[in-house]
């Protein structure tokens, strides 16, 4: 098995369980854009440490991980407009879906939420649409 496959076993696996132990102890999804969004526009403000915790969770063991590993490898673009655009249309996205891949996808599916199913469905097309037309068409990736 490529190691890369690996990595992305043990990702899922680390997200699942922080999605597992998230809803046991504080009885709600841990959706990334929900706890983002609450300390943006102040509705999370009670649950603020909580929330800080969490997204720094999320960036800093990732980071340890890969400075353990000795750097991690990435594919991704250069071209900062490509990036700069893309993270607007994912946080759009998010909105829109009323929830991110860890909300619908982690957390939606193995509810077996149809809201969450729907939405995961919808994300994976939009993005295997959208790498067809930047990588194959556009040229831009």
């Amino acid at each position: 098995m490529e190691i890369e496959w690996v990595w992305g076993l043990l990702g899922g696996a680390l997200i699942g369980s922080a999605a597992a132990v998230f809803l046991l102890v504080n009885g709600r999804i841990m959706g990334a854009s929900g706890v983002i969004g609450g300390l943006i526009d102040g509705t999370g403000r009670h649950q603020s440490t909580e929330r800080l915790a969490l997204l720094a969770g999320l960036v800093i063991v990732p980071a340890l991980i890969a400075l353990a590993m000795g750097g991690a490898e990435t594919h991704l673009t250069g071209n900062m407009a490509v990036l700069v655009i893309a993270g607007l249309l994912v946080g759009v996205g998010t909105r829109m879906a009323n929830g991110c891949t860890s909300g619908h996808g982690v957390c939606g599916i193995s509810r077996l939420s149809l809201r969450g199913i729907v939405a995961t469905l919808f994300y994976i097309g939009a993005g295997a649409v959208t790498m067809l037309l930047a990588r194959h068409i556009w040229g831009l990736i």
